[in-house]
């Protein structure tokens, strides 16, 4: 990890902060409703909107990664630390929440898992966190199997904004 820029690198990845020229490779995979429908965000309906997306919401948080396959040089993904105060559910002392998701195309390859593990160290080493949060919604299986391999604990079952959701905690 390159303390300075806050790059982390996995042995398949590069974590990274969002440029304008990935907005392609994120109209690529927001676009997708299958991507966009497990991470309740909007689905994207142009380049320009992604853009703007990483204008006004990644690149102002310096804890949000663009997940880059090292093979192809591609944002396929994102993660990183929810903004403080736009939590889903209620973070403990010391904690922060996490959001993460990846390109259909690359579901079920361990790709979020390596990601998350990654993430979770920088987050204990670099910012002496107690522990973090992570909620999904509760039909997205894929996001809560990446939490139980990264050793997230089950806490609790609740209902985020009408639908009902998932709440893990890891604890550093």
């Amino acid at each position: 990890m390159d303390k300075d820029k806050n790059i982390l690198e996995t042995p398949r990845l590069i974590l990274r902060h969002w440029r304008e020229d990935d907005a392609e490779a994120l109209f690529r995979y927001a676009s997708d409703g299958r991507v966009s429908e497990m991470a309740l965000w909007p689905r994207h309906t142009s380049v320009e909107m992604s853009r703007e997306v990483i204008r006004a919401f990644f690149a102002p948080n310096r804890y949000c990664f663009a997940i880059v396959l090292k093979e192809t040089d591609e944002a396929i993904g994102c993660i990183g630390l929810v903004p403080e105060g736009d939590n889903h559910y209620p973070v403990a002392g010391n904690e922060r929440e996490v959001g993460y998701w990846i390109g259909h195309p690359y579901w079920g390859k361990g790709l979020t898992t390596e990601a998350l593990k990654s993430l979770a160290e920088y987050c204990r080493d670099c910012h002496g966190l107690d522990s973090l949060l992570i909620t999904t919604d509760a039909m997205n299986i894929g996001s809560q199997r990446v939490a139980d391999k990264c050793g997230f604990v089950h806490v609790e079952d609740y209902i985020y904004d009408g639908t009902p959701s998932k709440a893990y905690r890891l604890a550093l």
